[in-house]
């Protein structure tokens, strides 16, 4: 009988053998909308730029929704991507996980399924997922501008890169990017940018 070699969605092979830059998603269980509101998403989000930069992976775009998150980040050149990655993102899922249940009085309620990386060896590749990342506040329909998601790195990017570089990565496709993001928005969760 031949042997089944379709991964399992649950345990997705990752690609984690060599130092460089990757993409990462990671969802909550059942994409459960845990982390709905501000102080939620604020949480998760100095939650994960704590625990990566402590790591020494060096994040260049993010965002943070209330059942699943993005990054695209470079790995220490020191260690292997698989010794931290793994322990970056279980640390960051086991305090958000504590806290969260801690504060809906649900001790020991599982919140984070899994992770899917990718390991970014071309150019374009890298700069279509920094793209994307950055726009998927807006692929999701919460904003019309991503730099007006506080919960993402649009507006993070804007102010530190230059004019040129800004206009060139917003100008990338990344239609055609094959990730998984089928995440349901939170039918709850609206953002609008405060008022000037």
């Amino acid at each position: 009988m031949p042997v089944d070699r379709t991964p399992w969605p649950h345990a997705p092979t990752h690609q984690l053998t060599a130092q460089g830059a990757f993409f990462i998603t990671a969802a909550t269980f059942h994409q459960a909308h845990h982390f709905r509101g501000a102080e939620r998403l604020g949480v998760l989000q100095c939650g994960l730029l704590t625990v990566a930069g402590e790591a020494g992976w060096r994040l260049e775009a993010w965002s943070v929704f209330s059942n699943h998150y993005h990054f695209v980040g470079h790995s220490p050149p020191e260690t292997t991507p698989a010794e931290t990655l793994h322990l970056i993102l279980q640390s960051l899922h086991a305090k958000t996980a504590t806290w969260l249940n801690r504060r809906d009085r649900t001790p020991g309620r599982k919140v984070w399924h899994n992770y899917w990386d990718t390991r970014l060896t071309h150019q374009i590749s890298y700069l279509a997922r920094l793209n994307y990342v950055h726009q998927n506040p807006v692929k999701h329909g919460l904003v019309a501008v991503a730099n007006q998601y506080p919960w993402c790195s649009a507006a993070w990017f804007e102010r530190t890169a230059s004019p040129a570089k800004v206009r060139a990565l917003y100008a990338l496709k990344y239609d055609k990017i094959q990730t998984l993001d089928d995440f349901e928005n939170d039918p709850e969760h609206t953002w609008k940018s405060p008022a000037k």
